[in-house]
């Protein structure tokens, strides 16, 4: 697993959770998490419950992520002798998913949503099971980003290269979302200065997919990933 590859699973994570599809429903999953309620201008919640549902929240969808790093990563091992024509197609879906996702494309069919609804007493449990049902239920802008991930992984040389890529997308959306949590807690005025941000933010996400879709499909990004390396710290 290279550096170019961690850094994109990241960036693609963080920028999963600032889009149109996660970013301003961000209250309403608080809200579904804890139990908790809008009063003036925050979420009224105490932080220790915030934090603990939260944590077993991100730690529901990561399961469910990596376990499809994994699955991805095998069936590339069972292609492992048609490396090359499938970094290619890869390379080739992932640029799709850009263009989709900076809106330079409209193709309905990539439009896909899955909608899971969890009852319950809110507490621990009931927080990883929406984990777990958002992870297997994700909205249309996630789906892309976390599909060229998968992607990636597919192409990856081990089955662990695969899942560990998972982790680092599930962190870069997991961290933001632990963090703004906690800021909404003291003042809801965070969530209208980012709305602002988000279709830049969008066009930034589906950018970011085009360029490491050709450096797959080119081949490039091996090398890139090589010439790096050579910056790297040696412990």
């Amino acid at each position: 697993m290279d550096q170019i590859s961690i850094l994109f699973a990241i960036a693609a994570g963080m920028l999963s959770f600032f889009s149109p599809c996660i970013f301003p429903l961000l209250p309403a999953y608080v809200a579904n998490l804890t139990g908790s309620y809008v009063s003036g201008d925050k979420i009224s919640v105490s932080k220790k419950v915030l934090m603990v549902r939260s944590l077993l929240f991100i730690l529901g969808f990561t399961v469910v992520f990596m376990m499809m790093g994994a699955s991805a990563s095998m069936i590339g091992q069972f292609f492992a002798a048609n490396r090359g024509v499938l970094e290619k197609v890869a390379g080739l879906l992932i640029i799709i998913f850009g263009l989709q996702t900076a809106g330079l494309l409209n193709l309905r069919f990539l439009m896909f949503q899955k909608q899971w609804e969890t009852k319950g007493p809110k507490n621990g449990w009931h927080s990883f099971v929406v984990g777990l049902a958002f992870g297997t239920g994700w909205t249309p802008c996630v789906g892309l980003a976390l599909s060229s991930i998968l992607l990636l992984a597919g192409s990856a040389e081990t089955m662990y290269s695969g899942i560990f890529l998972l982790l680092f997308y599930s962190l870069g959306l997991g961290v933001p979302f632990l963090l703004i949590s906690l800021l909404i807690t003291r003042s809801l005025g965070v969530m209208k200065k980012v709305n602002k941000w988000l279709p830049r933010l969008s066009l930034i996400n589906g950018w970011i997919l085009i360029v490491m879709g050709l450096l797959l499909f080119t081949g490039q990004l091996q090398k890139l990933s090589a010439w790096l390396a050579q910056f790297a710290p040696v412990l």
